[in-house]
């Protein structure tokens, strides 16, 4: 189900020439959540723009009908506190300040804050509080930029 949830989102979104920043899916037993993150070359994000592919990604979904329990929509820009989906991403925002909680323990903890020093195509390498900590891409759950 996910490559195909992958496809609808990234087809939709492109097709209607906006560009994909991400999304995230989050089913639970009796109903899910799916947050879709977009932006335009050079512009901002209005309502208006979020609307427009709400109502296509959400005709899309219940032609497919992918997604087996209800659920809700979101549609929005990332915003300034973005949340961070691919490595490439991470690239843009080096020594910036971020959050990462990830999904099993490092160092036995889960969630990070500090400053982002470097990254490769496996790993986030980020400072709290003069510690480096080398943080694997596949056990990040979610990052977020700070504003500071």
């Amino acid at each position: 189900m996910q490559n195909e949830l992958d496809k609808i989102v990234k087809n939709t979104v492109e097709g209607l020439d906006y560009i994909l920043w991400g999304y995230e899916y989050r089913p639970q037993r009796e109903s899910a959540l799916l947050r879709i993150f977009i932006e335009k070359e050079d512009e901002g994000i209005s309502v208006d723009d979020c609307a427009i592919v709400s109502r296509q990604i959400g005709a899309v979904l219940d032609v497919e009908n992918i997604i087996p329990v209800a659920y809700i929509l979101e549609v929005s820009s990332p915003g300034m506190d973005r949340v961070l989906f691919t490595a490439d991403q991470y690239q843009d925002y080096i020594g910036e300040s971020m959050k990462i909680r990830t999904r099993t323990p490092i160092d036995e903890r889960r969630n990070f804050k500090g400053t982002l020093l470097k990254t490769t195509e496996s790993i986030v390498h980020l400072e709290v509080d003069n510690q480096e900590f080398e943080i694997p891409f596949e056990s990040i759950d979610r990052a977020r930029l700070v504003l500071d």
